[in-house]
């Protein structure tokens, strides 16, 4: 899921960052959220990631969510599965 400084199209759609641990991620202070709706496959890592500046050669992670916020993350991307499945598109004239 990718994250974003820009605001989101549709705010259901996505999950803002807290301060708090983006401060512990090492992040930056601005607002950030991550987008539900965009989930991406690759192989790790991929062409757009790129090593953490000031870190160990080859270190992409920044860390992991705390708990709560994975869950959140997680249960809303589960819902929204759920919902687009749950959506019959007819064909028919």
């Amino acid at each position: 899921m990718p994250i974003t400084h820009s605001p989101p199209r549709d705010p259901a759609l996505a999950i803002e960052i807290p301060l708090r641990v983006k401060q512990h991620l090492g992040l930056d202070d601005q607002r950030s959220w991550v987008i539900l709706d965009e989930l991406n496959e690759f192989i790790w890592p991929g062409l757009d990631i790129y090593p953490i500046p000031g870190k160990q050669p080859g270190q992409f992670a920044y860390g992991v969510l705390p708990p709560v916020l994975f869950k959140q993350i997680r249960d809303k991307i589960l819902a929204l599965d759920a919902a687009r499945k749950k959506t019959i598109i007819r064909t028919e004239r």
